[in-house]
């Protein structure tokens, strides 16, 4: 067998030197990865803290939104705050919808890295004026152009990919997911510390300071501080595509198209199926179900959480007399920042395990059925007080997101499994503007709920918060009846497991 491998490994050598140009940044990354031993920690290093800059703005502003929106003054009353937080929430989701695709496609024509610089730049100059909103409409307008000008997590998919040798994709695409959670979740905790400084500290932050005019500034100036560092690092980060389309290559020269010149002349492969593959390239994703219907399944899902992580900082927020927990906003900076470094712990030593036991598809229907009574607990949660009341939703929260993390995660596996390693750049695209556009749908509806359920306190059916708790779980119950058949199909694995 060993003899067999070496002898493919210099077949392919010969192969691959032939294909290598002098001027093609491309073509340096594979000559470096051919040579590179080991894990690539310096590329996975880069590709966590450019996803981390992305993710941090996404979800910074819940916890002190409602506080932001009150302070804006449009909302009449106090019930109504929920549904204009939903709109600037949703802003952000609903521009990234509408340029995805665009990026996808600049990404592909002038390289990975043009895209990822101009994302950091992006979040440096609307995040901070983002934080020096003066109004709830330039609120909106710099949460849209946040999301309509970053474009870089599509190709930051495929970038991890492309950066590292083969055996060493899976980690780099288990980066990518791990660090966009961790974002997602430490965001909001670097929003609950940091809003309201002149309040909170006042023997740093004095009254009548910028802090005190502005204070939502100082969480988006940290993020931006952040993405001025990572923007930085960015100058030594390698290209990956290709530029040499003008010769007697295919006119899509890639590294997947190199990968598959090489697979055609490997012992254990037929010329038939080399030609299949070439087939496989021009085939529609769309008629591929199997990846089609966990996409859509991650939609349903995306649209629950981002609903639930906008309603959930709008509830802890609100007043005991309206249904919530009287949070402050370094109550909820605290609750989501224990969740964080539980998810942090679970993805890189729990969830490795629970995988391979399991398989995805049977732990994402175990973490689905489990959650909603979970989630419908939350409202019985609130009439605790105390450290009672501390303690319990601490815990349903770090619960929440273990389970939110896991189903995301199995269904992230799921996709990368139904296509082909040549197609998952496509796919991933698909995926990417299918998820966006759920998730602008998710902030707007989930504000709007809230604040409709805050109005119908004496309700007989479902009372009070009771009702936007349910509608969530309506959400999660169609998710998870849709991870069994016939709607979910699953590529065949050789081991058997889903």
């Amino acid at each position: 067998m060993s003899s067999h491998t070496s002898m493919g490994e210099e077949q392919r050598k010969p192969l691959l030197k032939r294909h290598y140009y002098e001027n093609c940044p491309g073509c340096k990354v594979d000559q470096e990865k051919e040579v590179a031993q080991g894990v690539p920690f310096r590329h996975l290093f880069n590709i966590w803290i450019i996803v981390l800059s992305t993710a941090l703005p996404i979800s910074s502003l819940f916890p002190f939104l409602y506080f932001m929106v009150r302070d804006f003054h449009i909302a009449k009353r106090e019930e109504d705050i929920g549904s204009y937080a939903g709109y600037v929430g949703s802003a952000f989701m609903l521009g990234r919808a509408l340029t995805s695709l665009l990026w996808g496609i600049v990404a592909d024509r002038y390289g990975r890295k043009p895209v990822m610089v101009i994302g950091v730049i992006v979040v440096i100059i609307f995040n901070t004026l983002f934080g020096l909103s003066v109004n709830f409409w330039m609120a909106i307008a710099t949460r849209f152009l946040l999301g309509s000008l970053n474009g870089s997590l599509g190709p930051m998919k495929a970038y991890a990919t492309e950066v590292v040798r083969e055996e060493y994709q899976a980690i780099g695409l288990s980066t990518v997911s791990a660090s966009w959670g961790i974002g997602l979740i430490i965001g909001p905790a670097l929003g609950g510390y940091l809003a309201q400084p002149a309040e909170k500290y006042p023997h740093i932050f004095p009254k009548g300071s910028i802090w005190d005019k502005f204070p939502y500034f100082l969480p988006s100036l940290c993020i931006s501080v952040l993405a001025c560092g990572v923007l930085i690092a960015c100058i030594w980060l390698p290209e990956t595509l290709h530029n040499h389309k003008d010769t007697d290559e295919s006119p899509d020269d890639s590294y997947e198209a190199l990968e598959n010149a090489t697979s055609a002349i490997d012992e254990d492969k037929k010329p038939q199926e080399s030609e299949g593959r070439h087939l496989i390239t021009n085939e529609n994703l769309l008629l591929n179900w199997p990846l089609m219907s966990s996409i859509i399944i991650y939609c349903v899902f995306s649209l629950h959480d981002i609903a639930y992580q906008e309603v959930f900082s709008l509830w802890a927020v609100s007043p005991r007399r309206l249904g919530g927990m009287s949070f402050s906003t370094d109550d909820v900076g605290n609750v989501l920042a224990i969740s964080g470094f539980s998810l942090l712990i679970f993805q890189l030593t729990l969830y490795p395990i629970v995988e391979r036991a399991f398989g995805p598809v049977n732990t994402a229907r175990i973490s689905g059925v489990l959650a909603i009574p979970l989630l419908q607990s939350y409202p019985f949660i609130a009439m605790l007080s105390g450290f009672t009341l501390y303690l319990v939703i601490n815990i349903a929260s770090v619960l929440k997101s273990l389970m939110s993390v896991t189903i995301t995660t199995g269904l992230f596996i799921l996709q990368n499994r139904a296509v082909e390693q040549h197609q998952r750049g496509a796919a991933n695209g698909i995926s990417m503007t299918g998820m966006s556009l759920f998730k602008a749908i998710g902030p707007a509806g989930g504000g709007a709920v809230f604040s409709w359920s805050q109005k119908r306190l004496d309700a007989a059916f479902l009372p009070g918060t009771n009702m936007v708790f349910f509608i969530l779980n309506v959400i999660e119950g169609l998710g998870v009846l849709m991870l069994f058949r016939p709607f979910l199909r699953v590529k065949k694995q050789s081991t058997g497991r889903q």
